[in-house]
């Protein structure tokens, strides 16, 4: 059979010299021509649906026993560097804390060490990403409040996506995340740097040799993850751009509402429905920063943590393809007798009950995961269509007023010349 090619994956293996940096890197009414309430439409769909709670992939708050908060962001100078600490507070029953409330302060170099050790010791469990270190150019700026904030909301959700998992949140590292006063003396244990190098090679390696098969249900897998990775990103890329022409029309309406305002100064015939058109677009435009902001924190950050969960599936996808090319290797030396055969098959048993680990692992893993996106990306996309339609009915309620503003007026106008 023809060797399949593994791509290297040194997500498991990278040696970490920069992890200082941090953060170098959401009725008609007459009157609502004037600025009146806007009440929604009784046949709304808004009125008519409400999505159900979709609970039934979590655990029952009652069931749960460990509950984190990321919270509080406060900058930090030194003569070096500026970063952001979080404050990270734990309530638990568990047995295995001392305490049942903890409180520390964290930085995001602190997660990004929690993550690198749950990959570490669980290659092949789907570990909940990390928003980037990097900023892409031109989306915010370094420190903006808005990025702490959205920045603070993806470090909670990941804390709480792992302390949910069935295994990860059991991990010793956890722990000591969540309750060390000081995590440097625990970043200095481990491997060293001459142990991770070794690991990379041994990564290199493997991937050069390539597989000689993959189970079919793998197969299947990888091709979901391609698939799902290409949709997502397109999906992710074009919400950003029509989220870009909507700030650029909302900075359209904030200019056309005082034309029409300072048209209606001097045209005295029509600055009644003058300066009625300029309360309707000022109203639109107050409609549409909503919608922009809402797009902004509801849809935008669910797609994007989902871009990244793609990457993180093809990462978890060459770990496991990594210890299965390694145990084909050691299988097929052991065949040919080039070293001392029993040290050898030692090693293929061993390497033969860790791929075994490996596949149940992921496999375990894996329709919790499309379980828990599914119900994400779904409560995303009922939230944002019920913002649309808010939305839309809202500024058709807004013009709608105008139109009968002005037939009254011309009602009463006629009854005037009428009577006259």
């Amino acid at each position: 059979m023809s060797r399949q090619t593994v791509p290297a994956d040194f997500s498991g293996h990278m040696l970490d010299l920069d992890e200082d940096d941090d953060l170098e890197v959401f009725s008609k009414n007459p009157s609502l021509a004037d600025g009146g309430p806007m009440p929604t439409s009784p046949s709304s769909l808004v009125n008519q649906y409400r999505p159900e709670e979709e609970e039934e992939e979590q655990p029952e708050a009652d069931a749960r026993d460990l509950f984190i908060t990321v919270d509080n962001p406060e900058s930090h100078v030194t003569a070096v560097e500026t970063f952001i600490m979080y404050r990270v507070a734990t309530k638990t029953t568990r047995s295995e804390f001392d305490s049942s409330e903890y409180e520390v302060q964290r930085r995001y170099q602190d997660f990004l060490w929690l993550r690198s050790k749950l990959e570490e010791t669980h290659p092949t469990l789907i570990v909940h990403p990390l928003p980037e270190k990097f900023v892409m150019k031109g989306m915010v700026e370094r420190f903006n409040d808005d990025f702490i904030e959205t920045r603070r909301r993806a470090l909670h959700r990941f804390l709480n996506k792992v302390s949910l998992h069935p295994v990860l949140s059991y991990s010793h590292h956890l722990e000591v995340f969540l309750t060390a006063p000081d995590l440097l003396p625990y970043k200095k244990q481990g491997p060293g740097f001459l142990s991770r190098l070794g690991d990379t090679v041994r990564a290199v390696a493997n991937s050069v040799r390539g597989l000689k098969s993959r189970p079919e249900e793998f197969n299947l897998m990888q091709e979901y993850v391609e698939d799902f990775s290409i949709r997502i990103s397109s999906v992710d890329k074009v919400t950003q751009r029509i989220i870009k022409e909507q700030r650029e029309y909302l900075d359209e309406l904030k200019q056309y509402n005082p034309t029409y305002a300072q048209w209606a100064e001097s045209e005295e015939e029509l600055a009644e429905p003058l300066s009625a058109v300029a309360s309707c677009v000022e109203r639109c435009s107050k409609e549409t920063d909503e919608q922009v902001h809402h797009l902004s924190e509801v849809l935008v950050p669910a797609l994007h943590e989902y871009v990244l969960c793609s990457e993180t599936l093809k990462a978890v996808m060459r770990r496991r393809d990594n210890i299965q090319a390694e145990y084909e290797a050691k299988n097929e030396a052991l065949g040919s007798r080039r070293a001392d055969p029993q040290t050898l098959q030692d090693e293929v048993d061993s390497l033969a009950d860790r791929v075994e680990l490996a596949n149940n692992a992921l496999k375990g893993d894996w329709s919790r995961w499309q379980n828990g996106m599914r119900s994400d990306l779904k409560s995303a996309f009922l939230s944002t269509a019920e913002k649309n339609v808010e939305y839309y009915e809202q500024c058709l309620a807004v013009w709608e007023s105008f139109l009968l503003s002005q037939r009254v007026e011309a009602s009463e106008q006629r009854d005037g010349e009428d009577a006259s």
